[in-house]
């Protein structure tokens, strides 16, 4: 049975390394027979949450603020798998994906009870060194915190320039989850 993939890529470069592994994943998971659908974080007006508790009022525009966020809800509220695709900014995710994540809280104050809607998930990530700690302790979170299931995380260390990430096994570890997602 194939899934509906969403990926939320919060890297602002659209020939760099974090986009090599996510065209890898989605090549792989378009075999299976999946449906992917990318946002391009950078390229989006996403303001940050600002922590008013006034979302959930209206499922077609969970969020009191009106951004590029509308684009991202109906799919995300359909998608059945959650791609989280950054560059390591200071040992964390990049702003850009920040921002859309913490958004997404809206959806969950649709429900009464602020359930999140249960997804699966895979962490993507790309960085000049390869310090993800951070990074992972977050993501590792989500399957208590939001009720999240982890599939897998692609982590690609030392690759600074776009191209870099050339030959690296990682990218094949991408295509090859992906692939594994029916």
């Amino acid at each position: 049975m194939s899934k509906r993939i969403v990926i939320l890529n919060g890297s602002p470069r659209r020939n760099g390394n974090t986009f090599a592994l996510t065209s890898q994943f989605i090549k792989g998971a378009l075999e299976a027979g999946n449906t992917v659908t990318e946002f391009q974080l950078s390229k989006m007006n996403i303001n940050g949450c600002i922590g008013c508790w006034q979302g959930g009022k209206d499922p077609e525009h969970p969020c009191a603020q009106r951004d590029s966020m509308d684009q991202i809800y109906p799919e995300y509220r359909d998608a059945d798998v959650v791609v989280l695709a950054s560059p390591l900014y200071y040992w964390f995710v990049s702003g850009f994906l920040k921002n859309a994540f913490d958004r997404l809280f809206a959806i969950a104050e649709c429900d009464p009870n602020y359930r999140n809607p249960k997804k699966q998930s895979v962490l993507i990530m790309a960085a000049e060194g390869a310090g993800f700690e951070e990074s992972e302790h977050w993501y590792d979170h989500l399957e208590n915190h939001i009720g999240w299931e982890s599939l897998g995380k692609i982590l690609c260390g030392h690759v600074t320039q776009p191209g870099d990430i050339e030959g690296k096994d990682e990218l094949k570890e991408a295509y090859e989850l992906g692939r594994s997602i029916k």
